[in-house]
């Protein structure tokens, strides 16, 4: 079986322990990489990109929307405008939970919404439906 990477965009440290804790709760001990920002997601991708290694290249981004420095809008965009890093699915993991937004995200290339859980117990069961979707359903070409 192939090795799965997924890079999780999230400023707030304290989602991401919530987040790395419900993978681990799912099984899932891979390799998670946490960003705290979208300049960090873009420079993670350049760097794998000039490495060479394409099989270092996330399954899917878990994406916010809102961190400091360039938020997830700008950095979906720059994902579905750059030739090597569209086919990457990202996944919007926002608090934001607006018609318009998600409307707005869509329309800039992602290929899932999700709002933020409002408890932990949500957010294990969460994780598996990702998991088991983006992980274990769905096949993307390398």
């Amino acid at each position: 079986m192939e090795e799965i990477f997924i890079l999780i965009a999230e400023d707030d440290a304290d989602d991401r322990f919530l987040l790395q804790t419900a993978f681990e709760e799912n099984g899932y001990v891979d390799k998670l990489h946490f960003v705290e920002n979208g300049v960090e997601v873009m420079d993670f991708l350049h760097n794998i990109t000039t490495s060479g290694d394409a099989t270092k290249m996330p399954h899917f981004i878990l994406l916010d929307l809102n961190m400091p420095k360039k938020d997830g809008r700008e950095v979906l965009k720059e994902i579905k405008n750059h030739a090597q890093y569209k086919k990457i699915p990202v996944i919007i993991f926002s608090t934001t939970n607006n018609e318009q937004e998600m409307r707005r995200c869509y329309e800039l290339g992602a290929n899932s919404y999700i709002t933020k859980p409002n408890s932990f117990e949500n957010l294990i069961k969460t994780v598996a439906v990702l998991r088991n979707y983006w992980i274990q359903t769905s096949k993307f070409p390398l």
